[in-house]
């Protein structure tokens, strides 16, 4: 069974950090390209970062140079580390573990809700 569990979402005042992380089970993670969304209330989900199974990374233009993604393949792990946190960045971050290119599969997380008070 194909588990993705985020973590470390809460509440931050703006300007502060948090660090996401998605644990995964039941898949093999290095041959997965990893992805962090969000969906904010009233919003589309949209992309925030992905990591390539050899770890080239893309960023939405509204995060680059304040989050960064990263990956554990050891440890089945994506991370999201979001630095200068804004009240626009508040959403519901969902992780997503791909491999549409090779199977067809595409896996979510439950979400972790990220809260940024002005």
């Amino acid at each position: 069974q194909v588990q993705l569990v985020e973590s470390g979402g809460g509440l931050v005042q703006s300007g502060g950090s948090l660090r996401l992380s998605c644990a995964t089970s039941g898949i093999i993670f290095s041959m997965f390209d990893m992805g962090w969304y969000r969906r904010a209330p009233g919003n589309k989900r949209e992309l925030v970062a992905t990591i390539t199974r050899d770890g080239s990374t893309n960023y939405a233009a509204s995060v680059k140079g304040r989050f960064t993604i990263s990956r554990d393949n050891n440890k089945n792990t994506v991370y999201l580390q979001m630095n200068s946190l804004k009240p626009e960045d508040a959403a519901l971050y969902y992780c997503n573990a791909d491999r549409k290119w090779l199977t067809g599969e595409d896996y979510w997380g439950q979400g972790t809700q990220v809260t940024v008070s002005s």
